[in-house]
């Protein structure tokens, strides 16, 4: 059964960082490779410089699995010869599924369902591989309420996501200015 470790944070908070050290010296510590799946999508200059940031940072014998949507089926292919797996990033594989069906079906009550399958469905595949998923995501609830229907939705739909795969991830890590805490052992103290 694989471990699952989770990793939040607002934009530029430095999780993406710390996932990558964190991934590494997991790697490093059980002699194992690491496969890297990447949910995003590029459709203007701006987010290939974030992309290209990504990549920039990332080991040469890293194995990329481009996996937008189907990732569930990234994570199976990834765990078969990988010992570590960082998935970067929930939020992003949410924004790609969220938006491939009509407003009409993004009734909030229902959708929450759907989404709550699709993040159950990458939860099965990380538990199913015999290797440490860890999943980033951001932490879209803490600014501001969006102004509309679509981003109040996915600021709702990433907060159930999140809480969802941090039930069954072994450590959760907040990062902020670069810090990482693990809130989960936090709240196991308390």
């Amino acid at each position: 059964m694989g471990q699952i470790v989770l990793v939040t944070g607002g934009v530029r908070s430095g999780k993406s960082a710390f996932a990558e050290r964190y991934a590494a010296c997991c790697a490093a510590r059980a002699e194992a490779h690491v496969a890297y799946i990447a949910t995003a999508q590029v459709y203007d200059d701006e987010m290939r410089q974030r992309v290209d940031l990504h990549q920039s940072r990332r080991p040469a014998d890293w194995v990329t699995y481009e996996a937008p949507f189907r990732t569930e089926d990234a994570i199976r292919t990834a765990g078969a010869s990988h010992g570590v797996i960082l998935f970067d990033c929930v939020t992003m594989f949410l924004s790609n599924d969220m938006l491939q069906y009509p407003e009409e079906e993004q009734e909030r009550d229902s959708f929450a369902l759907h989404v709550r399958a699709r993040i159950g469905a990458l939860v099965s595949a990380a538990e199913e591989v015999s290797a440490t998923t860890i999943f980033v995501t951001n932490e879209v609830g803490a600014g501001i309420v969006p102004e509309h229907r679509l981003g109040r939705l996915y600021r709702d739909m990433a907060g159930l996501a999140n809480q969802q795969i941090a039930r069954s991830a072994a450590e959760v890590y907040l990062v902020t200015c670069g810090i990482p805490v693990n809130i989960k052992k936090l709240a196991e103290d308390i």
